[in-house]
């Protein structure tokens, strides 16, 4: 099996997980193939629900720097840990929900700068991705709590802030993530907890300028319930939109900004984008 077809097999298997993950594994794969256009059209449909998937695709065939653009991924990384961990506190709580690298890499900063912080995270079923957030954290001597998804409201009642990642961004502002994000960060701005998204800005979906929906991923109904009894429908979407105004601000490598401003944005540093 060749690395674009092993590549493409992690990525629908979720063994390869995360937006910024996917993207960094088919920019990698891409390089490697000999068929550069086969390899991107073959990588795109890995997961065409991710934007940031084909944005790097789509910078890959304008400009075919496949270093220049890890390079580039790993030095706005930087930046967005310095930025977001800037927003954490000592004797904060931070809630967060599912397994987001960039919140992660943020988290981990903080603790190297020297704060003193804990963790509330939610399980994040089916796939229990806020195990694997749970687990790194721990490994790097952060304290966390992890709390089955439906106790999130007494996470959420303790914590100073709401960090969560991001899988797309549309030209209305709209944020989506994992099932359960817009649900927990309207607790959260009941409970005065103010909601950041931490993210690269080329998560958003450029396509969503000329009305194209963004399609909700919904997967196979055995992943909630194996054998379900005759009769009972399963409902499993993997992710939901959030309404921007539930969010604080955007985190990314452009700054902490509000949505509509992070539109702007991302429209004048990221032309080739939007062409």
């Amino acid at each position: 099996m060749d690395v674009v077809e092993k590549t493409v097999r992690d990525i629908k298997s979720m063994k390869i997980q995360g937006a910024e993950n996917i993207a960094r594994a088919a920019i990698i794969a891409w390089q490697k193939a000999k068929d550069k256009k086969f390899a991107a059209e073959k990588l795109a449909k890995a997961r065409p629900t991710e934007p940031m998937l084909r944005n790097v695709l789509k910078y890959l065939e304008k400009f075919g720097n496949a270093e220049e653009l890890l390079k580039k991924l790993d030095k706005d990384r930087k930046k967005i840990e310095e930025i977001g961990s800037k927003k954490i506190q000592n004797n904060f709580i931070v809630y967060t929900h599912c397994h987001s690298s960039t919140v992660t890499s943020i988290l981990k900063r903080a603790k190297r700068e020297g704060k003193k912080f804990e963790v509330y995270v939610t399980e994040t079923r089916p796939f229990f991705q806020g195990r694997i957030t749970a687990k790194e954290l721990a490994k790097e001597k952060i304290p966390v709590t992890l709390f089955v998804d439906s106790a999130v409201r007494l996470a959420l009642k303790k914590a100073n802030v709401m960090l969560i990642g991001c899988d797309a961004i549309t030209a209305e502002g709209i944020i989506i993530n994992k099932i359960g994000s817009e649900l927990f960060a309207e607790v959260a701005n009941k409970y005065d907890v103010p909601v950041y998204v931490a993210t690269h800005s080329l998560k958003f979906d450029p396509l969503t300028f000329f009305g194209f929906e963004v399609e909700i991923e919904k997967r196979a109904s055995k992943e909630v319930w194996k054998n379900p009894p005759k009769g009972v429908k399963i409902s499993n979407y993997v992710f939901e939109k959030i309404n921007p105004k539930l969010i604080t601000g955007i985190i990314s490598e452009l700054g902490i900004l509000k949505p509509e401003t992070f539109i702007q944005e991302v429209k004048k540093v990221y032309k080739w984008l939007v062409e």
